[in-house]
């Protein structure tokens, strides 16, 4: 793969090839037919764990111990030829095995008789459809294809169709062919029948099977709503189903894949405001447009974002109002060109818009256009269409039109660069200004933009903003304040499933591209090298008996008296063939990982004084490496090696790694993650914030947030709203009067590259919390001292996992901070636990409950 896996997209993979694995079996074993889907929320990167997924079915995988299928062919099947157009194109941009060839697009002039394994084949429904070329004289059933005497004849005289060319496939007992229905939710009706005509659906004769042609064997449905899939293929009577692979929408929006908000901006009053609302959505495309250059500037990037505005109008617009919108759109920003302008309407044509001529434009090309700024759109412009440098989106659809608001919007929600940008809410946004709204008809595209796809549950991590302010930082604040937030130690939460050579290995690539470190490929193998040398000395017994068994085949002799019909067993012993141990090799190599067994092999062999020396001795390194990975204890030493190598690096070249570009740090970042271990990581510096300013109060009525004096970011006033509850509205005014209090910040729960993040364990597994405030004081000596001030409610079952997880981090950063105080209101009195004292975390470390925690004689009452 070109591109580092999330650690969710790892996981939904290693799911998918279990499942595929159980599927393929059981079809070639029993004739069993099998279906799961894999749901996640839009943005996820579903086409990425595709591309994975192929590579392993057609090369294999050695993290996930999965085998190549020799015989391995795939249908993608959608309905839209312009998507699946989108889809090739991205399976081969995020592969690095599988080439152009290798991804075909069945046009109406495909005449093979069987598709042929490693390919991925792409089909729509109008290649299936009664018209096509490809179908015609399927069965019989076109009678203009008979001729006087009755006999079938195919068009440009074909011997077959493409129903027989997926006939011939799975009736070939060496091919396997996998159905791969992207966008699953489509083509499924409801009662299994297409409008009108009664016949099944195109997706439901893949399934069923279509005249004498038989459903295919193994079905993979891939989209963010997939329950009606799932429902179809839970009423399919020979087929049966495998769990269902569900992405975490959580982690979704963790990753930074996803735009972290959304901006919703609705009038305060009745009236007709498209006019006013479009001037400041265009404003605003001017302002994001300005933001993303400079952005590119800071980071010597030539190739910066260069966002666009979607004008939703009404499916029967008033083209000639439509006109008069552009004229307001160009009012107000004169310098943006005329010829910017494109329509994604079905008509697929030129519209005329008042006095201005505007082309149409697939929606898939949207994105590379960079001369489209301004794009006409009716609803949701089509299924699977994504563009992230759709930024603002202007809707003069209706209130009632909610559903096509969201679905539009939610196509809008990638982050332009596929990271979050650290410190800055304005770029991680998307605005959408919505004039025939208000603010009590917006709350069903809240609740539907909050929503993570099929399942109804919340993102968290999103946040839908009404109408928010931007928060800057605060002109009041010294750079040592700044410099002290930025010194505090960060965690991150440790990979699921670490891989610690494949670890090291991707983090030597990346210091050498960067010229921090010259070779580091070469030095990194090199000390992994020295684990092995070590270890044929360490284990030589243990090696020793491997090294046997893999030279050596042992079986069986089974002798049958015919006469007495008795049966006698004799072990025999056969010296192992090259075949054989090549194949220990490759096992082996998993274990080791493949990179370092062919790096090993060759430090082996080096040895050889002759060519002729020099290939006995790389049979001879191959026996060895396959002995090695017989050794369970080898396998351990070489990641505690690696893991322990990779960490040295990353913190001797932590500052150099600062400089770069934040492209690059992602990289890095995303490779400190990789880590099965929680470690440090740098706060970002917060430049841009987005809050709201108002809050809803119980009887539906709303009113204007308490605004805080001395926060790091504020606004215009140089204050910061906070929506808090009446306990940390207290702690936040209680603390920023204590004398010394030059600053705090209110850290956010998001994972975001500026948020405090501290690990902890509950039930086996590591969480983070992200402490509510952190103050600064200013000391005697005049130096900056830093405060964690957490108002910590016990209500929640992990509120003592927590406390226990606070009370580490205090211990291990002793003296990083001057006060770490946790709050909770016990029994109606505030209590308060200072973790800086050992005392304190003896204490939360010997309670049983939280509640015994506060009452231990290490907790206090609260004193303002």
């Amino acid at each position: 793969m070109k591109f580092i896996l999330k650690d969710y997209q790892d996981a939904a993979i290693r799911d998918v090839l279990d499942r595929l694995k159980k599927a393929r079996r059981r079809w070639h074993g029993d004739g069993d037919k099998h279906a799961f889907s894999l749901t996640a929320t839009t943005g996820a990167g579903k086409t990425v764990m595709a591309a994975a997924v192929f590579e392993a079915l057609f090369f294999g995988n050695d993290e996930h111990d999965f085998e190549p299928d020799s015989g391995a062919v795939v249908i993608w099947f959608s309905d839209d030829p312009s998507l699946n157009e989108q889809s090739r194109w991205r399976l081969h941009e995020a592969s690095d095995k599988l080439t152009i060839s290798d991804l075909v697009t069945v046009e109406s002039t495909f005449g093979s008789d069987r598709f042929q394994p490693g390919k991925v084949y792409f089909l729509n429904t109008q290649k299936l459809s009664k018209n096509s070329l490809l179908v015609r004289g399927h069965d019989g059933d076109d009678p203009a294809l008979e001729t006087a005497d009755g006999q079938r004849i195919m068009p440009d005289m074909r011997s077959h169709t493409i129903w027989d060319t997926i006939k011939n496939t799975i009736e070939d007992p060496d091919l396997t062919l996998y159905l791969v229905l992207d966008e699953a939710h489509r083509g499924m009706k409801e009662g299994g029948r297409s409008s009108g005509d009664g016949k099944p659906t195109i997706v439901r004769q893949l399934m069923n099977g279509s005249g004498s042609t038989p459903g295919i064997p193994i079905v993979w449905g891939i989209s963010a709503t997939v329950q009606r899939f799932n429902d179809a293929v839970a009423g399919m009577l020979d087929r049966s189903t495998l769990p269902n692979v569900v992405v975490d929408a959580k982690k979704v929006q963790d990753s930074g894949l996803l735009k972290d908000t959304i901006n919703l901006d609705v009038p305060d009053e009745d009236g007709n405001f498209s006019t006013v609302l479009l001037r400041r959505g265009t404003a605003k495309l001017r302002e994001i447009t300005e933001a993303w250059a400079e952005y590119a500037k800071q980071q010597d990037d030539a190739d910066k974002v260069l966002p666009l505005m979607v004008l939703q109008v009404p499916n029967s617009p008033d083209h000639n109002e439509i006109g008069e919108w552009l004229d307001t759109v160009f009012e107000e920003w004169p310098d943006l060109p005329h010829e910017c302008v494109s329509n994604v309407f079905g008509e697929h044509k030129t519209e005329t818009f008042g006095r201005y001529s505007v082309p149409y434009i697939p929606p898939e090309r949207v994105q590379e256009s960079r001369w489209v700024r301004i794009l006409i759109a009716k609803d949701a412009i089509s299924t699977g269409w994504d563009c992230p440098r759709a930024e603002v989106m202007v809707s003069f659809r209706a209130a009632s039109d909610k559903t096509h608001i969201t679905q539009l919007l939610g196509r809008m929600v990638r982050a332009p660069l596929a990271r979050r940008i650290p410190g800055n809410e304005r770029l991680n946004a998307v605005d959408c200004l919505l004039p025939h709204f208000d603010k009590k008809s917006v709350e069903a595209v809240v609740t539907a933009l909050m929503s993570g796809g099929d399942t109804g549950e919340p993102l968290p991590g999103r946040r839908i903003l009404i109408n928010p302010h931007e928060m800057k930082p605060n002109p009041t604040i010294s750079e040592d304040v700044w410099q002290k937030l930025l010194s505090l130690p960060s965690e991150t939460l440790p990979k699921r499933q670490a891989r610690p050579v494949k670890r090291l290995t991707a983090l030597a690539h990346e210091l050498a591209v960067d010229g921090l470190l010259a070779d580091a490929g070469k030095k990194a193998h090199a000390e992994l090298h020295k684990v092995l040398d070590g270890a044929q000395v360490r284990y030589a017994e243990e090696t020793q008996k491997a090294r046997t068994s893999v030279l050596s085949v042992e079986g069986k002799t089974v002798k049958a008296d015919v006469k007495t019909k008795g049966m006698t067993f004799d072990d025999f012993v056969e010296a192992a063939d090259y075949v054989v141990i090549e194949d220990a090799y490759k096992r082996a190599a998993r274990v080791i990982s493949a990179d370092v067994a062919t790096t090993y092999s060759e430090h082996i062999a080096s040895r050889a004084s002759s060519d002729e020396d020099r290939e006995d001795a790389l049979i001879e390194a191959h026996t060895v490496i396959a002995a090695l990975g017989l050794v369970a204890d080898i396998k351990d030493d070489l990641e505690t090696a690696a893991e322990k190598l990779a960490n040295q690096w990353l913190t001797t070249y932590r500052v150099p790694i600062k400089s770069l570009s934040d492209e690059r740090q992602e990289v890095y970042r995303q490779i400190r993650e990789m880590s099965a271990d929680p470690l440090p990581v740098d706060l970002a510096r917060p430049n841009t914030w987005l809050q709201m300013t108002t809050a809803k109060k119980a009887d539906g009525t709303e009113e204007r947030l308490q605004r805080f004096e001395k926060h790091l970011l504020c606004d215009e006033d140089g204050l910061f709203p906070g929506d808090f509850n009446t306990w940390e509205a207290k702690v936040v005014s209680n603390e920023i009067k204590r004398e010394g209090t030059i600053g705090w910040y209110r850290n956010p729960a998001r994972a975001t590259q500026d948020s405090l993040g501290i690990t902890y364990e509950d039930g086996g597994d590591v969480k983070i919390v992200r402490p509510d405030f952190i103050f600064f004081v200013r000391m005697p000596d005049g130096t900056v001292a830093a405060d964690i001030v957490d108002p910590h409610g016990v209500q929640f079952g992990d509120a003592l996992p927590k406390l226990k997880g606070l009370a580490k981090y205090a211990e291990e950063h002793a003296g990083v901070y001057r006060r770490i105080e946790v709050f909770a209101k016990i029994r109606d009195k505030d209590r308060v636990i200072d973790l800086t004292e050992a005392a304190a975390r003896a204490a939360v470390a010997a309670a049983t409950t939280v509640v015994e925690a506060y009452d231990s004689a290490a907790a206090s009452d609260y004193v303002a």
